[in-house]
Protein backbone atom coordinates (compact mmCIF):
# COMPACT_ATOMS: atom_id res chain seq x y z
CA UNK A 1 0.00 0.00 0.00
CA UNK A 2 1.38 3.51 -0.95
CA UNK A 3 -0.18 6.75 0.55
CA UNK A 4 0.17 9.80 -1.31
CA UNK A 5 -1.49 13.79 -1.36
CA UNK A 6 -3.59 14.69 -3.77
CA UNK A 7 -3.98 18.33 -3.61
CA UNK A 8 -4.64 19.69 0.04
CA UNK A 9 -7.74 17.77 1.29
CA UNK A 10 -7.56 14.54 -0.38
CA UNK A 11 -5.50 11.28 -0.26
CA UNK A 12 -4.46 8.62 -3.06
CA UNK A 13 -4.34 4.99 -1.44
CA UNK A 14 -2.86 2.81 -4.45
CA UNK A 15 -3.29 -0.55 -3.78
CA UNK A 16 -1.68 -3.92 -5.60
CA UNK A 17 -4.93 -4.94 -7.51
CA UNK A 18 -8.79 -5.01 -8.13
CA UNK A 19 -9.42 -7.24 -5.50
CA UNK A 20 -7.75 -5.23 -2.46
CA UNK A 21 -9.66 -2.75 -3.84
CA UNK A 22 -12.73 -4.01 -3.29
CA UNK A 23 -11.68 -5.49 0.24
CA UNK A 24 -10.42 -2.09 1.30
CA UNK A 25 -13.49 0.07 0.16
CA UNK A 26 -15.75 -2.13 1.51
CA UNK A 27 -13.61 -1.93 5.09
CA UNK A 28 -13.51 1.97 4.81
CA UNK A 29 -17.01 3.12 3.80
CA UNK A 30 -18.16 0.76 6.58
CA UNK A 31 -16.01 3.09 9.31
CA UNK A 32 -14.90 5.67 7.22
CA UNK A 33 -12.32 7.90 9.85
CA UNK A 34 -13.56 11.42 10.64
CA UNK A 35 -13.22 14.25 8.45
CA UNK A 36 -13.96 12.09 5.58
CA UNK A 37 -16.77 13.27 3.21
CA UNK A 38 -16.05 10.98 -0.15
CA UNK A 39 -14.58 7.88 -1.25
CA UNK A 40 -13.88 6.97 -4.71
CA UNK A 41 -12.93 3.65 -5.47
CA UNK A 42 -10.87 2.78 -9.41
CA UNK A 43 -9.25 -0.34 -10.68
CA UNK A 44 -6.12 0.04 -8.41
CA UNK A 45 -6.42 3.14 -6.18
CA UNK A 46 -9.32 4.45 -3.15
CA UNK A 47 -9.58 8.49 -3.32
CA UNK A 48 -10.28 9.91 0.00
CA UNK A 49 -11.61 12.99 0.27
CA UNK A 50 -12.05 15.59 3.47
CA UNK A 51 -13.80 18.17 4.85
CA UNK A 52 -9.65 20.01 5.72
CA UNK A 53 -8.77 16.94 8.59
CA UNK A 54 -4.98 16.76 9.09
CA UNK A 55 -4.12 14.39 6.01
CA UNK A 56 -1.11 13.11 8.63
CA UNK A 57 -3.60 11.92 11.12
CA UNK A 58 -6.11 10.54 8.33
CA UNK A 59 -2.74 8.63 6.45
CA UNK A 60 -2.00 6.88 10.09
CA UNK A 61 -5.79 6.06 10.17
CA UNK A 62 -6.05 4.38 6.43
CA UNK A 63 -2.91 2.51 7.38
CA UNK A 64 -4.91 0.82 9.75
CA UNK A 65 -7.69 0.04 7.70
CA UNK A 66 -7.88 -4.21 7.15
CA UNK A 67 -9.95 -4.73 4.02
CA UNK A 68 -13.13 -7.22 4.31
CA UNK A 69 -13.00 -10.08 2.01
CA UNK A 70 -15.19 -10.44 -0.46
CA UNK A 71 -15.35 -6.44 -1.12
CA UNK A 72 -19.20 -6.44 -1.40
CA UNK A 73 -22.12 -4.65 0.64
CA UNK A 74 -24.59 -7.49 2.59
CA UNK A 75 -28.53 -7.57 1.48
CA UNK A 76 -29.96 -9.09 -2.08
CA UNK A 77 -28.39 -8.23 -5.21
CA UNK A 78 -30.10 -6.01 -7.61
CA UNK A 79 -31.60 -8.13 -10.45
CA UNK A 80 -31.46 -6.98 -14.09
CA UNK A 81 -33.25 -8.47 -16.56
CA UNK A 82 -31.92 -9.19 -19.63
CA UNK A 83 -32.42 -10.36 -22.90
CA UNK A 84 -29.61 -11.62 -24.69
CA UNK A 85 -29.37 -10.67 -28.03
CA UNK A 86 -25.86 -8.21 -28.32
CA UNK A 87 -24.38 -7.76 -31.89
CA UNK A 88 -21.64 -9.41 -30.38
CA UNK A 89 -22.70 -12.69 -28.76
CA UNK A 90 -22.04 -15.20 -31.31
CA UNK A 91 -18.23 -13.37 -32.29
CA UNK A 92 -17.96 -13.48 -28.36
CA UNK A 93 -18.81 -17.38 -27.95
CA UNK A 94 -16.70 -18.27 -30.81
CA UNK A 95 -13.57 -16.67 -29.30
CA UNK A 96 -14.23 -18.21 -25.86
CA UNK A 97 -14.86 -21.44 -27.82
CA UNK A 98 -18.32 -22.38 -26.64
CA UNK A 99 -22.17 -21.79 -27.37
CA UNK A 100 -23.88 -18.32 -27.38
CA UNK A 101 -25.85 -20.18 -24.98
CA UNK A 102 -23.11 -21.49 -22.66
CA UNK A 103 -21.81 -17.66 -22.51
CA UNK A 104 -25.29 -16.69 -21.41
CA UNK A 105 -25.56 -19.08 -18.73
CA UNK A 106 -22.02 -17.99 -17.25
CA UNK A 107 -22.90 -14.96 -17.52
CA UNK A 108 -26.18 -15.21 -15.35
CA UNK A 109 -24.49 -17.66 -12.92
CA UNK A 110 -21.95 -15.25 -11.74
CA UNK A 111 -22.23 -13.11 -8.33
CA UNK A 112 -21.36 -9.78 -9.84
CA UNK A 113 -20.33 -6.85 -7.48
CA UNK A 114 -19.79 -3.14 -8.82
CA UNK A 115 -16.04 -2.43 -8.20
CA UNK A 116 -15.84 1.62 -9.13
CA UNK A 117 -17.66 3.94 -11.32
CA UNK A 118 -17.22 6.15 -13.86
CA UNK A 119 -16.66 6.49 -17.90
CA UNK A 120 -20.48 8.15 -17.87
CA UNK A 121 -22.63 9.09 -14.90
CA UNK A 122 -24.27 5.77 -13.71
CA UNK A 123 -22.07 3.35 -15.65
CA UNK A 124 -20.57 0.65 -13.46
CA UNK A 125 -17.22 -1.70 -13.98
CA UNK A 126 -18.58 -5.09 -12.43
CA UNK A 127 -16.21 -7.89 -11.39
CA UNK A 128 -17.59 -11.63 -11.46
CA UNK A 129 -16.38 -14.50 -9.24
CA UNK A 130 -15.48 -16.34 -11.99
CA UNK A 131 -12.07 -15.75 -14.80
CA UNK A 132 -12.78 -13.19 -17.57
CA UNK A 133 -10.93 -12.09 -20.25
CA UNK A 134 -12.72 -10.81 -22.87
CA UNK A 135 -10.88 -7.98 -25.80
CA UNK A 136 -12.36 -5.16 -26.83
CA UNK A 137 -13.61 -4.57 -29.99
CA UNK A 138 -11.02 -3.65 -32.54
CA UNK A 139 -13.29 -0.92 -33.99
CA UNK A 140 -15.24 0.61 -31.03
CA UNK A 141 -19.41 1.91 -32.03
CA UNK A 142 -20.06 5.69 -32.34
CA UNK A 143 -23.56 4.71 -30.43
CA UNK A 144 -24.11 2.09 -28.21
CA UNK A 145 -27.76 1.91 -27.25
CA UNK A 146 -28.71 2.84 -23.91
CA UNK A 147 -29.16 -0.54 -21.98
CA UNK A 148 -26.49 -2.29 -23.84
CA UNK A 149 -25.45 -5.29 -21.05
CA UNK A 150 -21.91 -5.88 -22.35
CA UNK A 151 -18.38 -7.31 -21.66
CA UNK A 152 -14.74 -6.29 -21.40
CA UNK A 153 -11.17 -7.17 -20.04
CA UNK A 154 -12.44 -8.86 -15.99
CA UNK A 155 -15.37 -6.40 -16.62
CA UNK A 156 -19.06 -6.30 -17.61
CA UNK A 157 -21.39 -3.12 -17.40
CA UNK A 158 -24.38 -1.73 -18.65
CA UNK A 159 -24.61 1.57 -20.47
CA UNK A 160 -26.58 4.34 -19.01
CA UNK A 161 -27.17 6.13 -21.78
CA UNK A 162 -26.58 6.12 -25.31
CA UNK A 163 -22.56 6.97 -26.13
CA UNK A 164 -19.35 5.74 -27.82
CA UNK A 165 -18.19 2.48 -26.56
CA UNK A 166 -15.84 -0.66 -27.35
CA UNK A 167 -17.06 -3.36 -25.12
CA UNK A 168 -18.73 -6.59 -26.47
CA UNK A 169 -22.25 -6.50 -26.62
CA UNK A 170 -24.22 -9.39 -25.47
CA UNK A 171 -27.74 -7.84 -24.84
CA UNK A 172 -30.07 -5.45 -23.21
CA UNK A 173 -31.86 -4.17 -20.78
CA UNK A 174 -34.73 -1.91 -20.14
CA UNK A 175 -34.29 -1.49 -16.46
CA UNK A 176 -33.22 2.14 -16.10
CA UNK A 177 -29.63 2.23 -15.00
CA UNK A 178 -29.22 6.03 -14.01
CA UNK A 179 -32.01 8.03 -13.99
CA UNK A 180 -31.98 11.66 -12.90
CA UNK A 181 -35.45 12.16 -11.63
CA UNK A 182 -34.75 9.25 -9.17
CA UNK A 183 -33.12 9.09 -5.88
CA UNK A 184 -30.78 7.57 -5.92
CA UNK A 185 -30.16 8.68 -9.84
CA UNK A 186 -27.55 5.81 -9.99
CA UNK A 187 -28.43 1.80 -9.25
CA UNK A 188 -25.00 1.27 -9.05
CA UNK A 189 -22.62 2.23 -6.05
CA UNK A 190 -19.53 0.29 -5.30
CA UNK A 191 -19.81 -2.07 -2.99
CA UNK A 192 -23.50 -2.97 -4.81
CA UNK A 193 -24.09 -6.69 -5.51
CA UNK A 194 -25.66 -7.86 -8.94
CA UNK A 195 -27.50 -10.65 -10.49
CA UNK A 196 -27.87 -10.73 -14.45
CA UNK A 197 -31.44 -12.81 -15.08
CA UNK A 198 -32.09 -13.66 -18.75
CA UNK A 199 -35.54 -12.47 -19.77
CA UNK A 200 -38.17 -13.18 -22.35
CA UNK A 201 -37.54 -11.04 -25.54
Amino acid sequence: MRILPAGDHALLVELENLDEVLGYYAALAGSPPAGVVDIVPAARTVLVSTDGTDLTALTRALRAVRPIGGGSFGGEPLEIPVVYDGEDLDDLAGYLGCSAEDVVKRHTAEDWTVAFCGFSPGFGYLTGTGSWDVPRRESPRTKVPTGAVALAGEFSGVYPRESPGGWQLIGHTTLRIFDQGREPAALFQPGRRVRFVQADD
